[in-house]
């Protein structure tokens, strides 16, 4: 791999990060019975302290090694980088299945540039010990072999993983939903944003769809899917900033023109 040295020494410390990581919340998955959870926004929207612990890890030791990096975590926010280099942390994406013990939830970690170009992502499922991996132009990587989305597959014969918030009016989502069923689809809703992105990498499913998510749940997982040659939609779109977050779409490159077709239709449908 032809790796830059700034970007080669943050992926390896990037790797050693997610393993720790990783044990550390499954540490705490193991013993879900003594587990602090409070709700942020709602009853859906919650935060464990398996999340902060994670975030902990990742952020101190990124600031021991290097401390002008800047870092945005889901838990304790934005420090702005005086290196130019960004990382970009989702302690535990899908902390509700986290806490009812699903196996639905992982770690996801990214570096940008001052470009605001990913450079990295990283994604572990460590439940199943899946580890997903995408450098800018060296293409992508689940546990070390490389993946492609799955280019045969159609928008009725695929499966479809669609995402919901609180954060968006549920017509959003559930004019999708009705469309793509009509249309002949299947969906399925896994609750880790991260981690149904980065299916799509791997040919598992053929695209995803949320309305709007986070910076922190989906950097590291699209250019996993754009390394893996499929297509992502503009992230987080025209006029918003990456603390705004936005609508996230991936998939295999012959999905993208209909589902986007399908949304278009659904949400002139709904209004």
């Amino acid at each position: 791999m032809n790796i830059p040295h700034d970007v080669r020494v943050r992926l390896d410390l990037a790797r050693d990060l997610v393993g720790e990581a990783g044990k550390l919340a499954l540490g705490h998955f193991a013993d879900r019975a003594h587990l602090g959870v409070d709700a942020k926004l709602n009853g859906q929207d919650v935060v464990s302290a398996a999340d902060r612990a994670v975030e902990v890890l990742i952020r101190s030791s990124v600031a021991d090694r290097f401390p002008d990096d800047g870092f945005l975590g889901e838990e304790y926010g934005l420090q702005e980088s005086r290196s130019g280099w960004r990382w970009t942390v989702d302690p535990i994406d899908g902390t509700s299945c986290f806490v009812h013990g699903l196996p639905s939830w992982c770690i996801s970690v990214a570096l940008s540039d001052a470009h605001e170009q990913t450079r990295f992502g990283l994604i572990l499922a460590p439940v199943t010990g899946d580890l997903y991996e995408a450098v800018a132009g060296e293409g992508s990587r689940l546990n070390g072999q490389p993946i492609r989305v799955d280019e045969r597959t159609t928008l009725g014969t695929g499966l479809v993983g669609l995402g919901a918030s609180h954060r968006v009016a549920a017509t959003k989502i559930s004019a999708v939903l009705q469309a793509l069923l009509e249309s002949g689809g299947m969906f399925v809703r896994s609750g880790s944003g991260a981690l149904s992105i980065a299916e799509v990498a791997a040919g598992r499913l053929c695209a995803y769809y949320e309305p709007h998510i986070n910076a922190w749940d989906c950097l590291a997982a699209l250019l996993i899917v754009r390394e893996a040659g499929g297509f992502t939609a503009e992230f987080p779109g025209e006029g918003r900033s990456l603390l705004q977050g936005g609508p996230v779409l991936a998939a295999a490159p012959q999905i993208a023109e209909p589902l986007n077709n399908l949304i278009a239709h659904a949400r002139q449908r709904a209004s």
